[in-house]
């Protein structure tokens, strides 16, 4: 098995392309109901997203939404933004199959969040306008077209990656109901979450993204504390009787809660693990969609709420994933999961089966339709605003654009993005979705942190540094997984029968993102004297920052 085999990302698709759960999990009536569920959520939010369209030619609307709502509902948009399918189902499954090194894997999403809160959220948020765009070029305004234009190319790329996961992932949850779906079918339902996920992002807009967000986030804590109760009432509230069940479950005895059972096998799969957390910690806090949502509150404490918020519903989810995924070895049996769906992903399903019934299993089975499809949307929303305003609005136009100009041009592009998405998707079928996400991360991390990072606290940094980091990031990245495992060399990889793998870690990340820091350090060495004078201003706006009208 290798280091990725039955993983998911945090908030991505499912880790190989299908849940191999077919009708042992499901049956007629939990389709019927899912597919009930799932359109009726559809309906209602589909309806609500053109009900709170930006109903004037207001970029600001269109790219923040409404920027005076709640601590608490803009902590929800932030969850919903960042988890997935992968945390009701893969996190639950990996937690089921490994146990401990399974719990270990969920603090990674928890320590991420903290560093958004510490770290990136406050000044970003008190230097930047609409992108991430925006506060370099108010760092540095000298070459700030040629950053926006890496920027913009890094951002498209990690949204890509992260939309064609997500819809990848639409067809793996398919195949829980019908098993191996046929090239129409496959293609009939990207394209219908694909034009969901295209319309609330182009009439939508950020409002529209942020209802939906809303009520997905409402829609998964809910689901998952009530099937963790279920849990919980069924050991009598004993939670070191859950442990001792999961642990007879499991057939391992004690080792199933010790260290080691994934990730001990060896130095390599010590460092991919580590080089994978690594990823996931960081690059959380460069995520294009994410960075999008930090912009959007009006006031500062606001913003800190919100955070706080979406730090503790996030580290909620991952603790009722882990009650979950212990649930389901101790219910269900660890050796019936790994013989239905070797990647566990089918656990969860199976636990609520026997706790609730067809009933239960349809209502699991559609929070994770309807987790997917919002986080489709937000990159939608995140790569189309780059392109609209970084590379269009200013890069292109030079700052020159109407606002109901660049308004169209953003709709044109969440369109133009649905259909690559669409399209990729279909091509991409079969690929490890779990890749094409933690790829994702890893670019987010060697690329636009380290810009990120200088661009708040080195007052030394200058352009050519951001443009070595954004672009180096990138491509060292990509390269790295080419010429490793996850594309030759072993029976798992995308090409089992070529052998041109030298990099020997399934994860760049512990090499790419100390490249990319070093990358922006060395091309920052030489800095112009007029480029680091104008960190002084910048510096009191990010640190003091102002409340925005």
């Amino acid at each position: 098995m290798t280091a990725y085999e039955g993983m998911t990302a945090p908030g991505g698709g499912t880790a190989s392309g299908g849940v191999t759960t077919a009708a042992s999990v499901t049956d007629a009536l939990s389709l019927r109901l899912t597919f009930v569920l799932f359109l009726s959520v559809v309906v209602v939010t589909l309806f609500t997203a053109l009900l709170t369209a930006p109903q004037r030619d207001e970029i600001s609307e269109f790219y923040l939404g409404n920027r005076d709502m709640s601590p608490l509902r803009n902590g929800l948009a932030m969850c919903g933004d960042y988890l997935s399918a992968a945390t009701l189902l893969g996190s639950t499954g990996l937690v089921a199959l490994t146990g401990y090194d399974g719990l270990l894997y969920l603090c990674g999403t928890v320590v991420a969040w903290m560093m958004v809160l510490l770290l990136v959220a406050e000044p970003l948020r008190n230097s930047g306008k609409f992108t991430l765009g925006d506060t370099l070029a108010r760092r540095l305004p000298v070459g700030q077209r040629s950053v926006r234009l890496a920027l913009a190319i890094c951002t498209l790329t990690v949204c890509t990656l992260y939309l064609v996961s997500q819809l990848v992932g639409s067809i793996a949850l398919l195949t829980q109901f019908v098993g191996e779906p046929s090239p129409s079918t496959r293609t009939m339902i990207v394209v219908i979450i694909g034009s969901v996920v295209t319309i609330y992002a182009a009439i939508g807009g950020m409002p529209g993204a942020t209802f939906v967000q809303v009520i997905k986030a409402v829609m998964l804590v809910a689901g998952v504390t009530v099937v963790a109760v279920m849990v919980l009432h069924r050991f009598n509230w004993n939670f070191d009787g859950l442990l001792s069940s999961a642990s007879a479950g499991s057939g391992l005895g004690d080792a199933f809660l010790q260290p080691g059972l994934r990730y001990g096998a060896g130095p390599i799969r010590k460092l991919d693990f580590f080089s994978l957390q690594l990823a996931i910690v960081l690059g959380l806090a460069a995520l294009p969609h994410v960075m999008m949502r930090l912009l959007a509150p009006r006031r500062t404490h606001v913003l800190r709420a919100s955070v706080v918020w979406a730090v503790g519903l996030v580290g909620f989810v991952c603790l009722m994933a882990g009650v979950l995924g212990l649930g389901a070895t101790a219910v269900v049996g660890r050796e019936t999961i790994s013989d239905i769906d070797h990647k566990g992903d089918a656990a969860v399903l199976l636990l609520a089966h026997e706790l609730g019934g067809e009933i239960l299993t349809a209502i699991v089975s559609a929070l994770a339709f309807i987790t997917l499809l919002a986080v489709a949307a937000g990159l939608t929303l995140a790569a189309a605003s780059s392109l609209a305003h970084d590379l269009y609005g200013e890069v292109i136009r030079k700052g020159k654009a109407k606002e109901t100009e660049e308004l169209g041009v953003a709709r044109l592009a969440a369109v133009v993005m649905g259909v690559l998405g669409m399209m990729l998707a279909l091509l991409a079928w079969g690929t490890n979705t779990a890749t094409l996400a933690f790829l994702a991360f890893a670019i987010a991390a060697s690329a636009i942190l380290p810009t990120i990072v200088y661009s708040l606290f080195w007052r030394r940094f200058t352009a050519r540094g951001a443009l070595l980091s954004l672009y180096g990031g990138l491509l060292s990245s990509v390269l790295l997984v080419v010429f490793s495992p996850v594309v030759s060399s072993t029976p798992d990889s995308m090409y089992p029968g070529s052998d041109f793998a030298w990099f020997p870690l399934q994860n760049p990340g512990i090499v790419s993102i100390p490249f990319g820091f070093l990358l922006g350090w060395l091309g920052s060495l030489r800095a112009p004297a007029q480029e680091a004078s104008v960190y002084d201003d910048f510096e009191v706006r990010a640190l003091v920052g102002a409340d925005q009208k």
